[in-house]
């Protein structure tokens, strides 16, 4: 394990992060997006506090999960795609060419609206990642595989299954896996895209109260079309409809005094 490399019993995790803390976590400033000739996103400027719960609601189809996956550049596997404006994370330029993609998505964890585990075994999930980016001893991975499944409220339900097949786990069990999987690789911000949309309600609430808790750690930022949702685990909530940034701001103010008309009209369900 090289020097910058330990494992730690602490809160933090046992892969040491690197460079320093900043606020905001994420600055966008005047960001565009398209794909080919269709402009989904325009002129987006806003702010994500660091340790903080960002969420961003707004109908289907608005450019929530296009910005969302933006921000660690999965949209680079699409040709059509292309973006301009300020990205940053923590100072580093997201959509310069030169950045390193592979350390970008290290430091940017990402959930996707349905769980993903690779077809390996729970352990294997996690200890992939942690063997592939960092110079570690068995010893040292099997302590950040535990730290991560603690992490995400996962180990106590599968420390005697670690070896057997992730895709035997319940769908809510999958995708706090999915969570400990991105939590392993020590990320400045994780991003969840509808991480609860596939779940039952219980597995939800689960998913729901792990959120709470990482905001301790990290810089969270999640798209949901369930606006209770976004009420119940945001400190700060952004409004986008048809491409377009309508108002952001604390999550209680937001709701309860929208300054925008087309704001008041979503989040009261006159239309979405």
């Amino acid at each position: 394990m090289n020097d910058e490399r330990s494992v730690a019993t602490s809160g933090a995790s046992p892969v040491a992060r690197e460079g320093g803390a900043s606020t905001p976590a994420v600055h966008i400033d005047a960001f565009n997006a398209w794909y080919g000739e269709m402009h989904v996103l325009r002129n987006i400027t806003v702010d994500m506090p660091e340790k903080k719960v960002t969420a961003f609601i707004g109908p289907s189809g608005c450019g929530k999960s296009t910005l969302l996956r933006w921000i660690n550049r999965i949209n680079d596997a699409i040709v059509s795609a292309r973006a301009a404006g300020t990205l940053q994370v923590h100072g580093v330029d997201v959509l310069d060419r030169r950045t390193d993609i592979v350390s970008l998505r290290r430091r940017i964890g990402i959930v996707f609206q349905k769980p993903n585990p690779f077809p390996k075994s729970v352990y294997d999930n996690i200890s992939f990642g942690i063997q592939m980016h960092y110079q570690v001893s068995h010893r040292e991975t099997q302590a950040v595989v535990e730290w991560a499944l603690r992490k995400a409220g996962l180990w106590e339900e599968v420390k005697d299954r670690l070896h057997h097949s992730a895709l035997s786990l319940s769908g809510g069990q999958q995708q706090r896996l999915c969570i400990a999987r991105a939590l392993a690789l020590a990320p400045e911000v994780i991003l969840m895209d509808e991480p609860c949309s596939a779940l039952d309600p219980i597995a939800t609430a689960k998913i729901e109260e792990l959120i709470h808790q990482l905001r301790e750690m990290y810089t969270v930022v999640i798209v949901t079309h369930n606006m209770q949702q976004a009420a119940r685990v945001a400190d700060y909530t952004a409004f986008i409809y048809q491409g377009e940034l309508i108002e952001t701001g604390e999550t209680a103010r937001l709701f309860q005094a929208p300054q925008d008309k087309r704001t008041e009209d979503y989040i009261t369900g006159k239309f979405g």
